[in-house]
């Protein structure tokens, strides 16, 4: 079978390659090939924090979808040894660990990737794989940028793969359900949607720059991020509190509930307008080096009227809504409302009281396929399988394309925020209206060699 597949693949790359991090790539995708018996071989970058989550479901699928993993990759080698034994103890295979990702790309037994990098690195690390005609699946937001983005979009499109961003709501039973019951008139026209994003942050307090730990190649993981001294703050899950590598708790927990407000919309578009406003509120800045804000609101608008509204808490608050909801959305309609916490939701026709429709939260349950699942988690992970078998995006849950759309909301708030003032958006170029100093803020400057180019 090996033999059968390489001759295939180098048959359909042949012998143009295109050169990326001193890496030769393939510019075509040998990924179609893959039958519906034939084993996949996953590879997953990032195995800190929810690089866990990756490593655990894909342990999962091991024989009801005939994956293998492979190989584990991270640039901090401290953490191989324990994730290595995890996945020896739950699938019998000892998994190689490189920690330059690009030794992933080049090993052409592996068919996918799934990336639980830090932000920043989602969108180089994606085109990479892409262009090595690796299959993706990559946490959100899908991009640390809006331009970079897009071109993850394009470069998924050139190279013929598939990419599923990590919005695991689209994968549970009760919010299809939910969305499905908005866009069918359920509560008349929907005309705002809000988003919810309650999580309590603490200061984590101040380091002085040091030297990095041995096990951490430090230049690779700041890759297309501007250099700085290291600093332990900076780094291990600190670093969402950063522009250069993060996007703030509007940015980290926020996407998905941004991702479920657009779906319930049914906007595929970009919205016209943002203003977003906050702080970094009951925290001393002399004590905490954080530079996002823990308390933000954002309100966007789209060309029918329609809104947008999203709510960052990182302070003490109240919850909303009967629910009781934290995180989570709330829809309005012309003939009522629906709360939607997790996979629980409930509709209120006008002022009633009392829910007219409505369920209660999804269960973890064994499949048809035999294996336990958590709502959207590890079925989120499945259904990424089942279209690379297929080799149709329209399989895909959750293709690059619409979280690249959910991705772009929290960016452009962002954006707002940090110039402090309401901006309009041109959807169709991607470009603010008229404000060239926003238009910086849509994409970076990339630190050589970690480059996103505008031809990927």
């Amino acid at each position: 079978m090996t033999k059968r597949r390489d001759f295939i693949r180098k048959s359909a790359i042949g012998s143009a390659g295109m050169v990326i991090g001193g890496m030769g790539f393939g510019t075509k995708a040998y990924s179609s090939i893959i039958g519906s018996n034939e084993r996949i071989n996953i590879a997953v970058i990032g195995i800190r924090g929810q690089g866990g989550g990756h490593i655990n479901n894909w342990c999962t699928l091991k024989d009801n979808r005939n994956v293998r993993l492979k190989a584990i990759c991270d640039v901090d080698e401290q953490y191989f040894e324990a994730a290595a034994k995890t996945i020896l103890e739950r699938t019998g295979e000892k998994v190689v660990t490189p920690w330059d990702m690009r030794k992933i790309f080049d090993d052409r037994d592996i068919d996918a990737v799934s990336f639980a990098t830090p932000n920043h690195w989602h969108a180089l690390g994606t085109i990479w794989a892409c262009q090595a005609g690796k299959h993706v699946y990559v946490e959100k937001p899908a991009s640390h940028n809006i331009f970079e983005g897009r071109k993850m979009v394009e470069a998924a499109r050139k190279y013929n793969v598939r990419v599923q961003t990590g919005f695991q709501n689209r994968s549970i039973k009760n919010v299809v359900n939910a969305i499905r019951f908005l866009h069918e008139g359920g509560i008349g026209d929907v005309f705002m949607a809000k988003g919810l994003c309650y999580k309590p942050r603490d200061s984590f307090g101040i380091a002085p720059d040091s030297a990095a730990p041995a096990s951490l190649h430090y230049d690779m993981w700041l890759g297309p991020a501007p250099y700085r001294p290291y600093n332990e703050k900076r780094v291990h899950y600190n670093w969402h509190w950063f522009w250069d590598t993060g996007n703030g708790d509007t940015g980290n927990q926020g996407p998905h509930q941004f991702d479920i407000a657009r779906w319930g919309l049914n906007k595929n578009e970009h919205p016209v307008s943002v203003f977003s406003v906050g702080g970094l509120f009951g925290i001393d800045p002399s004590e905490c080096a954080q530079e996002t804000p823990n308390t933000q609101t954002s309100l966007f608008s789209y060309s029918d009227g329609k809104i947008l509204e999203f709510e960052t808490r990182g302070r003490y608050t109240n919850d909303e809504a009967s629910l009781g909801i934290r995180i989570g959305n709330i829809f309005y309609g012309t003939e009522g409302y629906l709360e939607l916490d997790g996979s629980t939701w409930k509709a209120f026709r006008k002022r009633e009281t009392e829910p007219f429709a409505g369920s209660a939260k999804d269960e973890p349950r064994v499949t048809e396929t035999g294996y336990l699942a958590a709502p959207g988690g590890t079925e989120h992970y499945a259904n990424f399988i089942d279209a690379i078998r297929s080799g149709r995006d329209q399989d895909l849950n959750c293709p690059i394309v619409e979280g690249f759309l959910s991705s772009t909301l929290p960016s452009l708030a962002n954006i707002s925020y940090r110039l402090g003032r309401k901006l309009t958006f041109d959807g169709q170029r991607e470009k603010f209206v008229n404000d060239r100093e926003a238009d910086l803020l849509l994409t970076r400057d990339y630190r050589k060699p970690y480059v996103v180019s505008d031809v990927i």
